[in-house]
């Protein structure tokens, strides 16, 4: 029984860790997914507050998992795994039921599950630590009490460390479909097999205080101006296989909103796109610029402040992204990619890049 104990507490230690460490490395990515689910849930005004909340689940995670392997303090630290593991599958519960979160973050983007397989995971590390609960007088600490502290004060502070520096030179080890190496276009293909969702798109409508539901391909003959308007709804009909092309919303588009992506794609000369969704008063855009130019003929900033562009960086040539993309491809904002075609070539954070 014991060594069965054993392998239990290390198994789960070991995932929490693990688990930890893959969304330290991208906190902002933990951040972007709890605002997916406070959207949902209609309480957009604590998306303030999501990375605070991912910078601290992050390091509970981790440092929780390591005081479950030293054993200290072994009865407080179950407590605490219990209590976040009961929340992680009411989110993962709520993703696979509901349908409305298609990816819970639960390993971030560099291993994404679906909400079936990280619901069972968190049911299956649930379980055990139940079990470890139960058995919990069976349990037997070596650990110095102050040795204990120290390593618990330690994991903090790197984990805490280690979470700041991403956050200002990207991550360390990058999983976004926007690495260097990668090629849009490339990336913008359906995988071979995909199958999407069949919607059926069905409209809302009053009349004489009855609602109404007509699918939008069909009205009914009788149909005319007293049915106002209310609604809109997308009813899967068929489900799809879930595969799909990893960059779905790569577009941009000059200042009179025309769709200029294929051209950028067709320059044949290396380019640089900086990618900033805010144009943010604090960055040192003059040395930035300044050094880029000198170093590239064709510069881009490609950002979803249209006005804060035309105001700021009204001589520099400006492109509009969709913020959601901006917020994948670019960690740090501004980040620039050293682009050949549609491939990057070469992607840093501006402090990485003005500190070189």
């Amino acid at each position: 029984m014991q060594n069965f104990l054993k392998i239990l507490r290390w198994s789960v230690g070991i995932l929490f860790i693990f688990s930890g460490l893959i969304k330290a490395n991208d906190p902002l990515g933990l951040s972007y997914k709890m605002q997916e689910f406070f959207d949902v849930w209609g309480i957009q005004f604590l998306n303030d507050y999501t990375l605070g909340f991912a910078l601290v689940m992050n390091t509970l995670e981790i440092v929780a998992g390591i005081a479950l392997l030293i054993q200290f303090p072994y009865k407080q630290t179950l407590w605490l795994l219990l209590g976040l593991i009961v929340f992680f599958s009411f989110l993962t519960g709520y993703a696979l039921f509901s349908g409305k979160i298609k990816t819970c973050g639960c390993f971030g983007d560099c291993i994404p599950l679906t909400p079936k397989t990280s619901f069972i995971k968190d049911i299956i590390l649930l379980v055990s630590i139940v079990i470890l609960l139960l058995n919990i007088k069976k349990a037997k600490s070596n650990t110095n009490k102050y040795l204990g502290i120290f390593i618990l004060l330690l994991t903090t502070s790197v984990v805490g460390y280690g979470q700041y520096y991403v956050l200002a030179h990207l991550p360390v080890i990058d999983c976004l479909p926007y690495k260097v190496g990668n090629n849009i276009v490339d990336k913008m293909k359906e995988p071979e097999g995909a199958v999407k969702d069949s919607v059926s798109i069905q409209m809302e409508f009053e009349k004489a205080g009855k609602t109404y539901f007509f699918d939008a391909n069909q009205f009914p003959d009788n149909f005319d101006s007293t049915y106002v308007y209310k609604n809109r709804k997308e009813i899967i009909v068929r489900k799809g296989n879930g595969l799909l092309a990893a960059i779905i919303d790569f577009e941009i588009t000059n200042l009179n909103g025309e769709d200029t992506t294929q051209a950028l794609f067709a320059t044949e000369t290396p380019y640089v796109l900086v990618f900033t969704g805010k144009i943010e008063a604090n960055v040192p855009w003059e040395n930035l610029l300044s050094s880029l130019h000198k170093q590239y003929k064709l510069v881009y900033i490609v950002t979803a402040d249209k006005a804060g562009a035309q105001q700021f960086l009204a001589k520099e040539n400006i492109l509009i992204g969709d913020i959601t993309m901006i917020k994948t491809a670019a960690r740090v904002w501004p980040s620039l990619f050293i682009m050949n075609g549609s491939s990057i070539m070469q992607k840093t954070s501006y402090i990485d890049y003005l500190g070189n």
